[in-house]
């Protein structure tokens, strides 16, 4: 059965995220579905849900650069392009990064990098501070669909299966956020 959180209850949205629990809430654009990027069973569960291939990998959102900065290979980051990347965040700017050893490769898939935003929508950025750290952020759709936009598109595609979903408003952009690569600034997603 799928439980369904206000604002006031992000706790507990957390507490089932720990618990190895997949969440759908509300991003900038769409609703993204997360979970703890470290717990492999829960990945699964998300990648089931969403009917997509192990190998596209995903993005990890953060409310700060804190919770994101142990995925990061900085020495492989010229100081310039991390100044460049923190004056974007918090805000709606997805970076592709060399990755760390912290990345577990299946949050990565067949990718090299690991795609990171720090976000300033305040339903996901209290989510991620209520669970205090970075959390997978993939749309909310069956693979190939477009991508859930309400709550009632969510009961629609996935019915009771998904453990949570955060009912808050969506963000203001009218397509997921921008995706840059932040060695050589290549729009990859625009």
């Amino acid at each position: 059965m799928t439980r369904t959180f206000t604002l006031g209850e992000l706790d507990a949205a957390a507490s089932l995220l720990h618990g190895g629990g997949v969440v759908a809430y509300p991003t900038e654009a769409v609703f993204g579905f997360g979970c703890d990027p470290h717990n492999h069973d829960a990945f699964r569960r998300l990648f089931a849900f969403k009917q997509r291939p192990p190998t596209q990998g995903v993005l990890l959102i953060a409310e700060t650069f804190e919770q994101v900065e142990r995925y990061i290979d900085r020495s492989r980051v010229p100081d310039t392009v991390m100044a460049e990347v923190l004056a974007s965040w918090p805000g709606p700017i997805t970076w592709i990064f060399p990755r760390s050893g912290d990345v577990p490769d299946w949050v990565a898939g067949s990718h090299e990098g690991i795609a990171l935003r720090v976000t300033a929508h305040a339903p996901a950025a209290a989510l991620c501070r209520a669970y205090g750290g970075a959390l997978v952020s993939t749309s909310a759709n069956p693979h190939g669909q477009p991508p859930a936009r309400s709550v009632a598109m969510l009961r629609e595609y996935f019915g009771d299966t998904v453990d949570g979903i955060v009912d808050a408003p969506l963000g203001q952009l009218d397509r997921p956020t921008m995706i840059r690569d932040a060695l050589t600034g290549a729009i990859i997603r625009s």
